[in-house]
């Protein structure tokens, strides 16, 4: 592999010296102003001979002025420690290639590691030709008055170039090359004027994908896998984990520790933020405090850029081992609040709700969500299922309402929240909610109806993503 390497980075300092002499002019005898030129390159003979058009019986046009390299020497008053590494992190605005313009988020995101430059002092020599004394010091006092006591130099706009900002001194004025004339040669009179400027030499730099570390596993002791006894001397971690399981805590931020034998792990989002879900809406909580801060805190030390409706949020459930996903934008009129466009195909598989009464019995969704004290189902064929915002009938009952009424004449009984199927001639409760509150399993189940997807958490149901995500468990992707 190559190792060379060339930036043009002496070029660049000369290039900003012929600007800074550049576009001064002088006014000859009738008043009308001419530019004087500038040329890089001291009057050798072969520039001179070049000059001459490579006749001796032509002279060179004057005035003009002449920049050249005399002294180029390693300055050892501003070295420093060349193992230093600067690191900048850059964050581009994104650009549109096809419209050509910047769009109004964020693009790509580096690390820039910037290595200790070499330090050198740069010396040029301005030569300033002219054909009379007046010439002269019209040229002269056009430059002089600038360097009081210096003149700043800037070879690039990068502001992550630490090197682009260097100053001009005038060290030494030679007013006139001339000697006392002899015979009849007229020389070109040459003012030659000496500046310095401090440069640095800079080795390439490493550029680098910005990147945050967005989720952190950590691995929590587990007593049944250890081969020390902890339990003797602090039977309380028996029943208790010493770190939050995200997903597992309940009402009374009781922490069961499992039984499985794989290890705990605890994964801490960045900045540790929570997440609630409400709907298509989605908030941080931070320390207990839900919608009080702004996804910008999240966007911003992200990598990749954000584009509204195309980067994603990935959610974790502690009973499912796959992740929800959904496309999201920042809500413009509040930015403490995302809307997500949810990919249903991530979502939990539903559980299947068998029934003695239906031939298919792997149905995972209900027909109609209905409250029974206000409806009742438009249409009822054999295998209907209805889950019920509310009870309907009681033990005991003589005569409930007619609607709900089996074809028998007898009353239904079902409690809220319970799912009920239609046999052909009777209902039946075939989801009883008042018998799984203790369990733990989770149960889904679609509504047909709308095509929206629900869970069964032991006490209410909810939106299948709903609900509060501790950090860990969720994470969001922007684009590369």
């Amino acid at each position: 592999m190559s190792q060379h390497f060339y930036d043009g980075q002496v070029r660049r300092y000369i290039t900003q010296l012929v600007r800074m002499f550049s576009n001064y002019s002088y006014k000859d005898g009738k008043g009308a102003e001419t530019v004087i030129p500038v040329l890089y390159g001291d009057l050798t003979r072969q520039v001179a001979n070049i000059i001459k058009g490579n006749s001796e019986n032509k002279i060179p046009s004057a005035p003009r002025m002449a920049l050249y390299i005399s002294g180029l020497a390693l300055d050892r008053d501003r070295t420093a420690d060349q193992s230093y590494v600067s690191k900048v992190n850059v964050r581009e605005k994104a650009y549109d290639t096809s419209g050509q313009e910047y769009l109004n988020f964020e693009g790509k995101n580096y690390t820039v590691e910037r290595l200790m430059p070499t330090p050198y002092m740069l010396t040029v020599n301005l030569d300033i030709w002219s054909t009379n004394t007046d010439q002269k010091l019209q040229i002269l006092e056009q430059i002089l008055m600038l360097f009081n006591p210096s003149l700043e130099l800037q070879t690039t706009d990068n502001y992550i170039d630490w090197t682009s900002l260097s100053v001009v001194t005038l060290d030494n004025v030679n007013f006139s090359s001339r000697a006392i004339p002899v015979g009849i040669d007229d020389q070109i009179d040459v003012a030659t004027l000496t500046f310095t400027t401090p440069i640095w030499i800079s080795p390439p730099v490493k550029v680098k994908r910005l990147g945050v570390i967005a989720n952190i596993i950590t691995s929590i002791f587990d007593e049944s896998q250890g081969t020390v006894e902890l339990g003797l001397s602090t039977p309380l971690i028996n029943a208790f984990d010493d770190s939050a399981v995200p997903g597992t805590s309940d009402k009374n931020k009781s922490r069961g520790i499992s039984t499985t034998a794989t290890p705990h792990v605890v994964t801490t989002n960045y900045q540790g933020y929570d997440l609630f879900v409400n709907g298509t809406v989605v908030e941080l909580s931070d320390k207990g405090k839900i919608g009080q801060t702004s996804w910008k805190n999240i966007i911003d030390t992200h990598p990749g850029q954000y584009q509204a409706g195309i980067s994603r949020i990935y959610l974790t459930k502690i009973d499912t081992s796959s992740s929800i996903t959904g496309t999201f934008a920042v809500n413009e009129l509040d930015d403490t609040q995302i809307v997500v466009n949810w990919d249903t195909d991530s979502f939990p598989a539903n559980t299947i709700i068998s029934s003695p009464d239906r031939s298919n019995s792997s149905l995972t969704s209900v027909d109609y969500i209905i409250d029974p004290t206000k409806t009742f189902p438009a249409s009822k064929t054999q295998g209907t299922r209805v889950l019920l915002l509310g009870p309907i009938g009681a033990t005991g009952n003589t005569d409930g309402a007619d609607a709900w009424k089996n074809l028998d004449n007898s009353d239904v009984v079902a409690s809220e929240n319970d799912i009920i199927e239609w046999s052909g001639s009777a209902w039946s409760v075939i989801f009883d909610a008042s018998a799984t509150v203790n369990n733990t399993t989770v149960t889904y189940i679609t509504n047909l109806n709308t095509g929206v997807q629900y869970r069964w958490n032991g006490e209410e149901w909810l939106l299948s993503v709903e609900g509060l995500y501790p950090q860990g468990t969720w994470r969001v992707a922007l684009n590369g």
